[in-house]
């Protein structure tokens, strides 16, 4: 059964933060050197200083009390909190998140409920993950969690919730209410992001009772929060042996959010390939012509069109600069996936758009060391497909390829066999932002 609980968050202070906007940043893993300057420059309190700090040529990652980024970090917290600019909730509370956007002209709204989320091992079935992890972020994210005693970013989860039932008890529970929070976040800033907390007793126990019996909750966002989540509540339970089921070590905070929301929306991400220099890319849309149809394109949009019209999500845009251009790679009728892609994966997996392109034309056709995907020193991963087009234009890069959108449906049908998809076959639009909430889970806290 699925477990979640009103939390006593820790918060931003509204009498001390005017602009909730120059304080909540996206997820950890979004933000690189520049984004992280420009989160610095907003405000002295900008959340980006626990979660993602600058790292200082004397730091030593592997000592405990530093100096490095999550000594800071700790230092940081704590002075927030003796300061107010971080105030803790009087009284546990559900917050229902509130998030709309515009993609390709059409709005969205994305409801989801912040919760504490009672942390399941993967092989018990209720929670499930979709994508792989790799080793460096979990060993990132355990020393920040170790030393602050807090997780300071929710992990996004989609549950299954065919009547939106959960849905119309949190719009309920906000109708008629301002709401704590209404603000639109520096990268994304399109979106906007609003927050109600939710105390009633009545409809507390009513969200409780909903979600009590569902299983197969997925995780969209946060592999690797929830991962290390896990490695520290196992620690504490070894240290705490005695500790009840309700200290907050077991929990993790989520933004939880129906399977069947309607404003559930997944992007591509598309592979940008650099640092390897062993095949051209005339050379490999050679070798890509005996499995695919490939017809050139004028120009990128085209390029995308042609890939998202394809009903199985087996078409791939390529392109190699400006003298080889755009093209798209059509996979040929008649192809046997399963012969090409070996291993014992099940067909549906085989099948993914995402698992043809890394398992046959990045790893068999164009000739990328797994090593390369692996340690991520010869790809890089785009939402936005012309910034992967100025990298090669500008020689960044070598070629890129274009991919079409993992669908819903998929995602429910890999999670269920047991399986994970490739690293970034997802992504869900919009981020869950970060200095919303944080949940303390220092051993003496109890939900």
């Amino acid at each position: 059964m699925a477990v979640v609980k009103p939390f006593r968050a820790i918060r931003y202070n509204p009498h001390r933060i005017a602009d909730m906007q120059t304080v909540v940043s996206q997820p950890y893993d979004r933000i690189d050197e520049d984004l992280q300057a420009r989160y610095y420059e907003l405000s002295p309190y900008n959340i980006v200083r626990i979660i993602q700090g600058r790292t200082l040529p004397d730091d030593v990652l592997d000592r405990p009390g530093g100096p490095n980024v999550y000594s800071r970090a700790r230092a940081v917290y704590q002075e927030w909190l003796d300061e107010g600019i971080l105030i803790r909730e009087e009284r546990p509370a559900y917050y229902a998140y509130e998030q709309t956007f515009t993609v390709e002209g059409t709005t969205y709204t994305r409801l989801g409920l912040i919760a504490a989320l009672e942390l399941v091992d993967f092989d018990q079935g209720v929670i499930l993950p979709h994508e792989r992890t790799h080793a460096g972020p979990k060993e990132d994210r355990l020393r920040l969690l170790t030393t602050l005693e807090a997780n300071t970013e929710q992990i996004f989860v989609l549950y299954p919730d065919p009547d939106n039932a959960i849905n119309n008890l949190v719009r309920g529970a906000i109708s008629g209410r301002d709401p704590d929070i209404d603000t639109v976040e520096l990268f994304e800033s399109d979106v906007r992001q609003r927050v109600w907390a939710i105390g009633d007793p009545q409809v507390v126990r009513a969200i409780e009772a909903e979600m009590a019996p569902k299983r197969g909750l997925i995780i969209a966002d946060g592999h690797h929060r929830y991962s290390t989540a896990l490695t520290y509540r196992s620690r504490q339970r070894a240290a705490y042996p005695n500790a009840p089921a309700d200290a907050a070590f077991n929990f993790v905070p989520a933004t939880l959010v129906s399977m069947t929301d309607p404003g559930l929306v997944v992007l591509p991400t598309h592979r940008e390939i650099h640092s390897f220099g062993r095949t051209t890319p005339d050379a490999i849309l050679s070798r890509a012509a005996e499995h695919f149809t490939v017809r050139p394109a004028p120009d990128l949009a085209s390029t995308l069109q042609a890939v998202n019209a394809h009903p199985s999500g087996h078409a791939f845009g390529f392109y190699g600069g400006p003298q080889t251009g755009f093209h798209v790679l059509t996979l040929k009728d008649g192809v046997s996936i399963p012969d090409l892609i070996p291993g014992d994966h099940s067909e549906a997996w085989k099948k993914l758009a995402v698992s043809i392109l890394h398992r046959i034309l990045i790893a068999q056709i164009a000739g990328v060391p797994d090593s390369g995907i692996e340690d991520k020193t010869m790809i890089r991963y785009h939402r936005d497909p012309r910034e992967a087009v100025a990298n090669v234009d500008q020689g960044r890069g070598e070629f890129v390829f274009f991919v079409s959108p993992t669908r819903m449906e998929q995602i429910i049908a890999i999670a269920g066999h047991g399986e994970v998809m490739p690293q970034k076959s997802t992504d869900f639009y919009p981020k869950v932002i970060s200095g919303i909430v944080m949940l303390p889970v220092a051993p003496v806290e109890r939900l």
